[in-house]
This record gives C-alpha cells, sequence and structure tokens, in this order.
C-alpha cells in the first residue's frame, strides 16, 4: 500500500540501497513524494536509482564505500549538495558475511562482520548528524535484526546488538534537538536472488549445511513460521520514517513475525 505525499518533499538517504529492503525503501519512498539519496558501493544503484526517475521521481544515487567515515561523509555531503538538507537517514547496510558456530570463526572473519554491519550506521549517523543538528530536526531510521539471537551469526548478532544501543543512547541525547532515532529489527526475508554475494568468497559445503541450519532456526523461532515479505519489512521502516511516528523514538520494533530476537 502506498500513501500519495506522505513524504512530500523530504529527503531521504536510504543506505545499501542497491538491492533487498534499501532499493524497496527508496522506490516506495520516492512514490510518497520523498526525494530520496540513494547510496552504496555498489553500482546496481545507478538501476535504482533510473527506475525511480523514469516513474517521475527525483533520486540522486550515490556510490561510497560506508565502512569508513571519509565514504559516509561523502554521502551526506552530496545529499545536502544536491538537495540542501538531510529530513531522513535510512541506515540499511549490513548482512551477514558467513554463517558458522562461532569457534569456527577466524579473527579477521569477525572483524569482517562488525566492520559490514555496524560501523556503517555508525558512520553515517555521524555524518548526517551535523545538517539534521543544523535544521533542529530529523529522523533516523537504523534497520538492525532479530538476529541477536540466532545460531551461526555471533559476530552479526554483536554488531546488530550494537544498533540497538546506538538507537538508543542517540535517541536520548539528540531528542531536545527535534532528532528521533528508532529502529526496525526484521526476521528472516525472502528477497529476489542476491546480484551481489554477501560473501564474495562463496559458501563451502560446510558452510551451504550451516546456512541450512539459520534457516530452520529462523522459521521455527517465528511465530507465523514462515519468512516476511519485502513489502513487510518496507512497510514499517517507512511508518518509523513518517510524521505519523512523531512521538517514536529510542525504540526498536520486532518485523520477525513474534520472534523478538
Amino acid at each position: 500500500m502506498t500513501f500519495r505525499g506522505r513524504f512530500a518533499g523530504k529527503v531521504m538517504v536510504v543506505t545499501g540501497a542497491a538491492q533487498g529492503i534499501g532499493a524497496e525503501v527508496a522506490i516506495r519512498a520516492a512514490a510518497e513524494g520523498a526525494r530520496p539519496v540513494l547510496v552504496d558501493r555498489a553500482e546496481l544503484v545507478d538501476e535504482v536509482a533510473r527506475t525511480i526517475l523514469a516513474s517521475g521521481g527525483e533520486a540522486l544515487a550515490v556510490r561510497a564505500d560506508l565502512e569508513t567515515f571519509d565514504g559516509a561523509a561523502t554521502a551526506m555531503a552530496a545529499a545536502v549538495e544536491r538537495f540542501g538538507r538531510i529530513d531522513i537517514l535510512v541506515n540499511n547496510v549490513g548482512g551477514a558475511i558467513r554463517m558458522r558456530p562461532f569457534a569456527a570463526f577466524e579473527p579477521e572473519q569477525i572483524e569482517a562482520e562488525i566492520r559490514r554491519s555496524l560501523m556503517p550506521t555508525l558512520w553515517c549517523c555521524r555524518a548526517a548528524l551535523p545538517a539534521m543538528l543544523e535544521a533542529g530536526r530529523g529522523t533516523i531510521v537504523n534497520v538492525s535484526s532479530n538476529a541477536t539471537r540466532g545460531i551461526h551469526r555471533v559476530p552479526y548478532s554483536a554488531a546488530k546488538g550494537g544498533i540497538n544501543a546506538v538507537t538508543q543512547s542517540l535517541a536520548m541525547e539528540y531528542a531536545d534537538r527535534g532528532i528521533r532515532v528508532v529502529a526496525t529489527a526484521p526476521g528472516g526475508t525472502q528477497a529476489p536472488p542476491r546480484r551481489i554475494p554477501r560473501n564474495a568468497e562463496g559458501d563451502t559445503p560446510e558452510e551451504q549445511a550451516w546456512m541450512a541450519d539459520v534457516v530452520r532456526q529462523v522459521t521455527e523461532s517465528a511465530f507465523l513460521k514462515r519468512y516476511a515479505t519485502l513489502a513487510e519489512q518496507v512497510a514499517p521502516i517507512l511508518f518509523l520514517a513518517s510524521d505519523e511516528a512523531s512521538y517514536i523514538t529510542g525504540s526498536t520494533l520486532p518485523v520477525a513475525g513474534g520472534d523478538l530476537g
């Protein structure tokens, strides 16, 4: 369901916008009047921007590596240069690279999971805050995960637990400056096949078996015994980003079929 005009004129930065949840957030927000800034390090983000432009919307695609502060700062500066402000930031970059028991993770693999799923949110919040503080308002929606409780993803769980903490602390720190900070915690979600693999090295047969264990655990832990659709994840993100949620801050909303994580 699309709510025409809900984000009329709002400048919304969406990270991880090349595919999956991020792409769908940007496309639907544009249909509801937003001017999205799509940020990703993959060239596919340009295709998403073209889709929005072809539908008569406004969009800016920015390619940046959000695992670095320089990348985040570049993206936010591009948004301000093009549109003059940042009204909404949706931090969607993240995703487990590997699925394996914690004892099987190598130290460098653990660090890579933290860089992928925690640091982009930290860097983007830091980079976007000056523009929001100058405007005296803003909304940050962090995409966390209910996988703060789950098997074979301990480093990813730690990263997403960090995002929940960032959400609460930033909300408390900046509420009196007109800035809301909220999060959703998606569970397992059906999506088209990834055009950019989560693990560029590919999964070994053993890792494929561990992944199957994760799928079973996620499905069985959900009261509804199924994965969400992309639309079922996008809708709560956009609700929290909208003025309809103006009295909600510091909260992380589980969107996981009853599994609170």
